[in-house]
């Protein structure tokens, strides 16, 4: 083929990524109308009629491919001047080349159809932050071809840095991972580690949106500066609105100094049980009452654990009063018998979103970083909304444990009343 049918339809950002094939992994991130689709989908054809491969397209729910994938696929054929080279059908949906090349496309929300990769090289997941971390995984384990070089392909608009796709391939705070900084990425804007080529792209690098489109994106700026960071800068960060904006973290040894300071300091402990499939969350917290400023400085966190186990990890937990859980009155028993000083909060309806306000009416929320799990939950902790748009007080983008055990711990303490005062009451 002659590249220069191409050209005239490329963006200059992406000339190199067009042909680039030496890395196993290419992550592209980018905000609205960058035309990262659009290049992927001109990569992926080129690619083919070039060699003999088999090509899978995903996206996380099937009937949305028809009208985005497929589509996109088809203009750019045309666009490419290779239509006749191409045949694309609809049911099966899939793209065929003369050289014998194909792409196939599959939705993770129908995974029986996903049993096997059989013949497949090259993936294309786009969207991929809607795409489920276990079906990712799940590409990831099947897609080993014998003979030709294996490439997965993700594309998407960035998301709250509790997606899965950040944690994977920038950083998980959790589990202490850092493989890139993303406003390095954004500096830099293509970049190679390891066996991942990562590219970063705007608005801008799209010579060929109308200016009318620009500016429907800048105006975001002042009417939505989440979704601007989003589309028009094309950053990861937070969607939604924060649960707690007044959280901070500082160093351990700093908040043991601040803690020190307080003059009437409150000590507060608090705790959710778990499950096999949700965590056992305890906090230690000291509240500032004069100052509304509530410390948190100690945590346990863990899964799949049995209660004598969790007993014996928190060994040097029984000298405090811990508030739990009160749907669990067996498990308070058992640690009340295994010498903890627990006690059962009090929940009742609606108190979910009575707490959480609570919560958030302390000036500051200051975290010692020798929690990592607390951290990891709260400081992008964003409300749920409704089909309309709206905030839904006591649902959040994860269930976070350790809000829970903030909730348990502090549920006989009032930050303050309505004259401004305070209720500090005793254990």
């Amino acid at each position: 083929m002659d590249n220069k049918e191409v050209v005239f339809a490329l963006n200059d950002h992406f000339y190199d990524f067009i042909d680039d094939w030496e890395y196993k992994f290419y992550f592209l991130v980018g905000g609205y109308g960058s035309s990262k689709s659009y290049h992927v989908a001109v990569k992926l054809i080129k690619k083919l009629l070039q060699e003999k491969r088999k090509a899978l397209v995903i996206r996380e729910v099937f009937d949305t491919i028809r009208d985005s994938c497929f589509d996109l696929l088809e203009e750019v054929a045309n666009a490419m001047g290779v239509e006749e080279c191409l045949t694309f059908t609809t049911s099966p949906m899939q793209v065929r080349f003369k050289n014998g090349s194909r792409i196939i496309f599959k939705g993770m929300d129908k995974p029986a159809k996903l049993k096997s990769l059989n013949g497949v090289s090259v993936v294309w997941i786009e969207e991929c932050s809607e795409v489920k971390y276990e079906g990712f995984k799940e590409i990831l384990g099947r897609l080993r071809h014998p003979t030709l070089s294996n490439h997965i392909i993700l594309s998407t608009n960035p998301v709250s840095k509790s997606n899965w796709c950040y944690k994977h391939f920038f950083q998980d705070r959790k589990n202490n991972v850092l493989i890139l900084d993303d406003e390095e990425l954004y500096r830099k804007r293509i970049m190679i580690v390891g066996n991942t080529y990562y590219h970063h792209s705007t608005v801008d690098d799209n010579f060929f949106v109308p200016a009318s489109y620009v500016e429907q994106l800048d105006d975001l700026q002042i009417h939505d500066p989440d979704l601007y960071r989003v589309a028009r800068k094309g950053q990861f960060g937070i969607n939604g609105t924060l649960v707690f904006p007044q959280f901070e973290i500082q160093p351990h040894e700093k908040v043991l100094e601040l803690m020190k300071a307080v003059k009437s300091p409150l000590e507060k402990n608090g705790m959710d049980f778990g499950f096999v499939t949700s965590y056992n969350a305890a906090l230690r917290m000291l509240i500032d009452h004069e100052e509304k400023i509530l410390y948190i400085y100690k945590e346990y966190y863990s899964r799949n654990k049995t209660d004598p186990e969790i007993a014996e990890d928190m060994e040097d937990w029984k000298d405090i009063v811990i508030k739990a859980d009160c749907a669990e009155p067996k498990a308070i028993k058992f640690y009340k018998q295994a010498g903890f000083r627990m006690k059962a909060c009090k929940k009742f309806k609606g108190s979910r979103s009575m707490y959480t306000k609570k919560v958030k009416r302390f000036k500051k929320i200051i975290c010692s970083d020798a929690c990592p799990n607390t951290i990891d939950e709260l400081k992008e902790l964003t409300f749920a909304v409704d089909k309309d748009g709206e905030i839904i007080e006591d649902e959040f983008n994860i269930d976070p444990h350790t809000l829970s055990a903030i909730w348990y711990g502090l549920d006989d303490y009032e930050v303050s009343n309505l004259k401004g005062g305070g209720i500090q009451s005793k254990w």
